[in-house]
């Protein structure tokens, strides 16, 4: 059997699992002639086994010999048959294929002999080979419990498990061998039915000439064997999926749901003695694994598969307890009213004991089950509500991320979830919930078309496969991370703002006393001594009187130009004088001698929030500063107009020249950063760019806070 290796191969959001690859082939395998022609042969069994039933006296000793139909059994051959084409359509060398295709054809022969043993085998007279056809259908069909034991067995690699389960692997095939070789073997001895038997007709045809009492307990014993054996296999499946990675796992996992369905067969059918039950059951036990190997091979990703292992396993739990139940009281029951119930008060017992149990014992156990296999993935509704509630009443930051990583990790049930945010610092802040496995799977956190983080999860596991609604529900949770490190980030962004705020302010309020302390205070009383001076000689030395007040008038007008450069730093005194666009004019015609040729115009501002007012003035005039010393223009043009991008109003500010624009290397100067400083305080935007015609364009939106005035 061949196992083609895949490697992680998720695709975005959408689709979070591993896909199993494929491995390319220069053309497209034709079905070998072989497995068509057992296909053929299996068809040609079922139609011959289905006339052969439809013409049988059911109450001749045929029947009685071979009781059951045959053509459920020839029908489970066509199917088994059916499925190995599929697999060898796709790859002749799969192994398991070929043990399906010939599988098919040996649970068809049985089949068919049982059919011709019911038709062939009348009151007076008997078919020729219906000796052949009882010891195949009686004796050589003890073999085929080990056919469905091997392939589960082998599946699959085609070999056993290493260690000690590869004993265990040989010791089921031996005991299941042996078993079957006792019923080929030994006569019948007392289990042969109460029948008068035709001429020729030898039901010990082909056995060992041993007395009948070497029988004995050879059809019980080889029974408790191939049961055992099966267990054994079903165990082996197990065990095999605990073990597997990769590919091998997701097609391990299908086995491991029909080995689930198969418990839950023995369940439901235990007990019971109807023939047509107990042929629809080995039907299952043998179609089911046979299914799931053949998707598993082929399609692994055809369902999600672990939403059916949940109910599958929720059905047979189900089943096993309220079979017990009902044992436990009719038991009881029995025990304390001897046999004075009749069967008709034992089935209302038991039907009454059913419909107690089974509604609150079924809802119990849907949570339970999906719980143990899936998380709390199934109630999406109530997981992103969590979420929401624990963001809530959580503090900001890095423990609203590590919210975020159990909310997943509990929802999907995995081991490991990591939350990473990136700050606008360069800082990466994580949130790790679990310890993280050797391959995982990056997905994007994306907030209002920025990628802001990562959501990091496990790329192999049990509950890695996930649905199309699991997706949508990982969709919502990303958003919640999304918002989560958005808030995260405002919080800090809030934070160093404030942080910024002070520092500006105190810096500020530093320069002002420098200013004040270290210049106009000593000047002022520079001028205070000078004029003291002058009025000592007023009456003495007059013409010295009048040079001192004249020093002390150069002093006072030094402190007047000093006071509004002050003044002017704080806010452009021509803003309150001129408005905006006058001030912005004054700055123009300075800026313009022996410079380009500025204009600035504007579309009616109206009055402006003063914080604005200095935002666009400051941002204008380093833009045409910039203009006149570095671009070698001939003309520049400021223009304000008031727009509604976003629906809220914002003054704009474009400042063009035909200059020679701005070289890739250049790196943004303090000019440029200051610029869009001043607009980022404001919750504005700068843009620099240079058209393809030429020269430099510099646009600026600055929102007005609570509209204009």
């Amino acid at each position: 059997m061949s196992d083609d290796s895949a490697g992680p191969a998720p695709i975005g959001p959408d689709r979070l699992h591993n896909v199993p690859v494929q491995p390319s082939r220069d053309r497209r395998p034709t079905v070998p002639w072989a497995v068509g022609l057992v296909v053929l042969l299996t068809a040609a069994t079922f139609a011959g086994s289905v006339w052969l039933d439809l013409h049988t006296d059911t109450s001749g000793p045929g029947a009685r010999l071979a009781p059951g139909w045959g053509w459920s059994y020839t029908l489970l051959g066509l199917l088994l048959s059916a499925l190995a084409a599929v697999i060898l359509v796709r790859d002749p060398r799969q192994g398991i294929g070929w043990g399906l295709a010939w599988t098919g054809l040996f649970w068809s022969q049985d089949g068919l002999s049982q059919s011709y043993a019911r038709f062939g085998i009348r009151a007076d007279d008997a078919l020729p080979l219906v000796n052949l056809a009882l010891w195949s259908f009686n004796r050589l069909g003890a073999f085929l419990p080990l056919s469905g034991a091997l392939l589960m067995l082998l599946f699959p690699t085609g070999r056993f498990l290493p260690g000690r389960w590869r004993v265990a692997g040989w010791a089921a095939t031996v005991a299941m061998t042996l078993g079957a070789l006792l019923v080929v073997l030994l006569p019948v001895g007392d289990s042969l039915p109460d029948v008068a038997l035709p001429p020729g007709v030898d039901v010990d045809w082909g056995v060992l000439p041993l007395g009948a009492g070497a029988a004995d307990g050879a059809v019980g014993a080889s029974v408790a064997v191939q049961v055992a054996g099966l267990l054994s296999a079903m165990l082996a499946v197990v065990v095999r999926y605990r073990r597997s990675r990769g590919l091998e796992r997701d097609r391990m996992r299908w086995l491991l749901w029909s080995v689930v369905a198969i418990a839950l067969v023995l369940v439901v059918t235990l007990g019971l003695e109807f023939q047509a039950v107990n042929d629809a059951a080995i039907f299952l036990i043998m179609l089911l694994p046979a299914t799931a190997m053949t998707i598993g091979v082929v399609a692994p990703e055809l369902v999600a598969i672990d939403d059916l292992l949940a109910r599958t396993l929720l059905w047979a739990v189900l089943a096993g307890v309220i079979l017990l139940a009902d044992i436990a009281v009719v038991g009881g029951l029995s025990a304390v009213l001897d046999d004075s119930l009749t069967q008709r008060q034992l089935v209302l017992i038991v039907l009454l004991v059913s419909v107690v149990l089974y509604g609150p014992l079924r809802a119990r156990l849907v949570r339970g089950v999906r719980f143990l296999l899936l998380g709390r993935r199934s109630d999406p509704y109530d997981v992103v509500a969590g979420l929401a509630s624990t963001l809530e009443s959580t503090d900001e930051g890095p423990q609203q991320l590590a919210a975020v990583a159990r909310a997943v990790a509990t929802a999907f049930r995995v081991r490991y979830v990591s939350v990473e945010v990136d700050r606008g610092t360069g800082e990466r802040v994580v949130a790790t919930h679990g310890v993280r496995p050797a391959q995982t799977r990056s997905l994007p956190i994306v907030y209002r078309g920025a990628e802001v983080g990562r959501m990091v999860l496990p790329a192999r596991g049990p509950r890695s496969r996930l649905s199309r609604r699991d997706e949508q529900l990982l969709a919502d949770l990303v958003r919640q991370a999304a918002t989560a490190a958005r808030t995260s980030g405002l919080a800090e962004e809030l934070q160093r703002s404030r942080e910024r705020l002070v520092t500006a302010r105190e810096e500020e309020r530093r320069r002002i006393r420098r200013d004040l302390h270290d210049g106009l205070g000593p000047v002022l009383s520079g001028v205070v001594f000078q004029l003291e001076g002058a009025r000592l000689l007023v009456e003495k030395d007059p013409a010295t009187a009048g040079t001192r007040l004249q020093e002390a008038s150069r002093t006072v007008q030094d402190v007047v130009a000093d006071v509004r450069r002050l003044v002017h730093d704080l806010r452009p005194p021509a803003l309150d004088d001129l408005g905006l666009v006058g001030a912005l004019g004054q700055l123009a015609d300075q800026l313009a001698r022996g410079g380009p040729a500025i204009t600035v115009s504007d579309d009616g501002l109206g009055p402006l929030p003063a914080a604005v007012e200095v935002a666009a003035y400051r941002i204008v005039a380093e833009a045409l500063t910039n203009t006149v010393r570095h671009a070698a223009a001939t003309r520049a043009g400021a223009r304000l107009t008031v727009v509604e991008p976003d629906g809220a109003p914002a003054l704009r500010v474009e400042v063009a020249d035909d200059g020679i624009g701005l070289a890739e290397e250049v790196e943004a100067g303090i000019g440029l950063r200051s610029m869009r400083e001043r607009a980022l305080e404001l919750g504005g935007r700068v843009a620099v760019v240079c058209p393809p015609e030429g020269g430099t364009v510099v646009t600026a939106e600055l929102p007005l806070a609570g509209g204009q005035g």
